[in-house]
């Protein structure tokens, strides 16, 4: 990320910034053909934008999570993550210029971690779903969590190999409560634990490193299903792998989908939580009502739900704290997709210290790849004129890589692709927050064994590096200078 500010220019900072509501910058709309280092085509090489965002704060790196890919679980692909860059503006937080750097793909004992469901569905294998992405501030691998299992794994940053998998706790395996059978694949023949594709949707590390907390996306198959409206945030110690407690979440609704799609650590309680349903700009989505908001939320003084079924009569138990809304995600829209909110809000990071001390906020939304298929698997490229008041009801699907032969989504008779038709591009939200509206927010912090990053000369080459950026954009007199 060519950033000009944070601890690259620590001197420059001016004061902290009052307590305010996260203001709206500016956004990108990231064309949805775009490539990564493997190439463009959609089963290995699109951009599948963003499951997840990460700010790694000691190597000044961003990090975009890709699902399982472009087939739905019925396809081969091989699932990775992406290392981006970004411009920003130290002074407002402006973002511009998104780039690949880098195309990381996962594995596991040498085979890909793979986008196929489960087979046979009783045992999660190399089947991967990936959701939620942070990196272990101890030792820079990258924990990565998942929504077959749903599984949790430390992974490698520089090979992509899996160096250690958490333990799951037993009550969020999806099966068959009175046979133990599990069906990781759907729900058929599940009763309890997490829903199908609702797992560990959100992700989040504590700023020492020692816990990681991962998230369902919605009620277990126990404790509502579909018309359940509390799911659960689960602790784990890094070192152990092991689960050390579970917590109560409530969510605004049931129903619309509604789900929760990321966690951020502000510190070792709280948490800001990215809630959303399933309405908005997207491929296959009813565009009514789009609600995509962001909370607050405090773990201190609820309630280890570890061994307590959420809906059963006379439960009892504290949920975690949650806060009035802190962000509303669909009140800033962007001209490039006809001021009309995306449906799938995924990804969520806390970034830079800007000048003024306040810190930029990065919202990223998942495309899914601008992508359908059939029922007999066949994949189409789904087309958008956002101009129309409903993008979706008006789209084009053409066969993969293809511009002829295209139907109208809505009866399947021929429709002619234009230009002024586009794939459903990858979303990016700037904000700007302010210090005191992050509260205690502390960045994870590296413990000693890990201070090998400072001794390096990296911090240095990052100073030296973001010098020559601020020199190459006309800034040489500072943050006042890049306006």
């Amino acid at each position: 990320m060519r950033f000009t500010s944070t601890l690259l220019m620590a001197g420059l900072l001016l004061a902290e910034t009052v307590s305010a509501a996260p203001t709206f910058v500016n956004g990108l709309a990231i064309p949805g053909a775009t490539a990564d280092q493997f190439g463009s085509s959609v089963n290995d090489g699109r951009v599948g934008f963003f499951s997840d965002i990460y700010y790694d704060t000691h190597r000044n790196e961003w990090w975009g999570l890709s699902d399982r890919g472009p087939g739905g679980g019925s396809l081969n692909y091989e699932t990775r993550v992406q290392r981006f860059t970004l411009d920003i503006n130290p002074v407002s937080g402006a973002i511009s210029n998104f780039q690949i750097a880098q195309t990381l793909k996962f594995n596991k004992n040498g085979a890909a971690l793979n986008g196929l469901a489960p087979n046979p569905t009783h045992a999660v294998g190399n089947a991967f779903d990936p959701e939620g992405i942070v990196v272990n501030p101890n030792n820079g691998n990258l924990l990565v969590s998942d929504e077959y299992g749903p599984s949790l794994y430390e992974i490698d940053r520089n090979s992509g190999a899996v160096v250690k998998t958490y333990a799951t706790p037993a009550n969020l395996m999806p099966r068959n409560a009175a046979s133990g059978v599990a069906n990781y694949a759907a729900d058929t023949g599940n009763n309890a634990g997490k829903r199908t594709n609702r797992g560990f949707e959100g992700l989040a590390v504590s700023p020492d490193g020692k816990y990681a907390f991962a998230m369902l996306q919605s009620a277990m198959l126990d404790e509502g299903a579909g018309n359940g409206s509390v799911n659960r945030i689960v602790k784990f110690d890094t070192a152990t792998g092991e689960a050390v407690a579970q917590y109560a979440y409530q969510m605004k609704r049931s129903g619309q989908g509604q789900g929760v799609s990321a966690l951020v650590a502000l510190n070792d309680h709280e948490f800001l939580v990215l809630e959303r349903n399933n309405r908005g700009v997207g491929v296959g989505a009813d565009l009514a009502t789009a609600d995509k908001e962001v909370y607050k939320i405090d773990l201190a003084g609820a309630t280890d739900v570890s061994g307590i079924d959420l809906d059963a009569a006379g439960a009892v138990y504290t949920k975690v704290v949650k806060s009035a809304q802190f962000l509303d995600l669909d009140a800033n829209t962007l001209a490039e997709l006809g001021n009309k909110s995306p449906e799938k809000w995924e990804g969520l990071a806390i970034g830079p210290k800007l000048a003024d001390g306040s810190y930029l906020l990065l919202a990223g939304t998942d495309n899914d790849y601008s992508v359908t298929q059939n029922a007999g698997g066949t994949q189409f490229d789904v087309y958008f004129r956002f101009s129309d008041a409903d993008p979706y009801a008006g789209s084009i699907q053409c066969p993969l890589g293809q511009t002829e032969a295209c139907v109208w989504t809505a009866n399947g008779s021929g429709a002619t692709l234009s230009a002024d038709y586009k794939l459903l591009p990858g979303v990016l939200h700037a904000y700007k927050v302010s210090a005191a509206d992050l509260g205690n927010y502390a960045a994870p912090v590296p413990v000693p064994a890990a201070v090998w990053l400072f001794g390096s000369g990296v911090l240095g080459m990052l100073r030296v590096s973001a010098k020559r950026s601020l020199l190459r954009k006309g800034c040489a007199a500072g943050p006042a200078g890049c306006r």
